[in-house]
């Protein structure tokens, strides 16, 4: 059965209506940015940029890198930004978008982040990077989806009795990221842990301006989970719903995060711009090597 035109929307040109790409201008490869501006702090790294389009916060380059094929793509901020991102890449590897049905053969894309992050963890310090293992979903966006499949029930358990989590939240999911990608991604510069994912930058992510917390103790508890040698190590907007559609969908996700705060500390790095670029030269080099 053909997919409905109010399900799957393209744009008159045939391209996927949020993201304004046609399958021809993706690469296997595709590394996630959540800021617009980093996408060319990446692609002026290409031999050649041979495609760049931008439509709202989506902006897309497609080129070369030392004759590997990448595709660098900015997401925008936050779960609901990657819940669109996701869907309309995997459509555009994995449907037809003349018939509007899904393919026989179904394609696997490798989908590396590149974003920044604050750690939870006095001793990962700013400028280091983090190699998400498992991203730690509490924004409740993967609820919308039957995800007992890619669920950890035992850390979620640990997590949710760890912290005393509140019935009338969403229930905290736990997704590993792929093993295959991490094995060329990995290396004794980085560290390792679970990424938090939050559905906001101020109250979901413990900090106070004007409103009260619902828990005050919520990042504390956090930063002293440990189950089986797991902690948490730092907090953003994107890892957990990347890595909770990808295994889905069928696709590898792997996350690395340049530190640029340290929230137990209270620091906040020098010079952020040039941490992103060493692990944006970093993640490249791991790409083709």
């Amino acid at each position: 059965m053909s997919i409905k035109e109010s399900e799957l929307i393209l744009n008159p040109d045939g391209s996927v209506y949020h993201l304004n790409l046609k399958p021809v201008h993706i690469a296997d490869t595709v590394i996630f940015v959540g800021d617009q501006d980093r996408v060319a702090k990446i692609s002026k790294h290409f031999d050649i940029i041979e495609f760049e389009t931008q439509k709202r916060e989506f902006k897309t380059h497609t080129g070369y890198y030392k004759s590997k094929r990448l595709t660098v793509m900015s997401t925008g901020i936050g779960p609901d930004n990657i819940d669109i991102v996701m869907n309309e890449l995997d459509a555009l590897v994995n449907i037809n978008l003349e018939t509007r049905k899904p393919k026989q053969t179904l394609k696997s894309l490798n989908i590396v982040r590149v974003g920044t992050s604050g750690s939870l963890q006095s001793d990962v310090p700013v400028d280091s990077f983090v190699l998400s293992t498992h991203g730690l979903d509490l924004n409740g966006m993967l609820h919308f989806y039957q995800i007992e499949d890619i669920c950890n029930p035992e850390l979620e358990d640990a997590f949710i009795k760890h912290t005393n989590w509140h019935k009338d939240k969403a229930r905290p999911v736990i997704i590993g990221n792929s093993k295959f990608l991490e094995k060329f991604l990995d290396s004794p510069k980085v560290y390792k842990g679970v990424t938090a994912t939050a559905g906001g930058f101020y109250g979901p992510q413990g900090r106070v301006l004007r409103l009260p917390l619902f828990d005050n103790n919520m990042n504390t508890k956090m930063d002293s989970f440990n189950h089986n040698g797991i902690n948490i190590t730092n907090f953003e907007m994107e890892t957990s719903v990347i890595y909770g559609l990808s295994k889905l969908l069928g696709h590898h996700a792997c996350s690395l995060n340049a530190i640029i705060a340290n929230r137990p500390n209270g620091t906040f790095s020098k010079d952020p711009k040039a941490a992103v670029e060493e692990l944006i030269k970093y993640t490249l080099n791991k790409l083709v090597s």
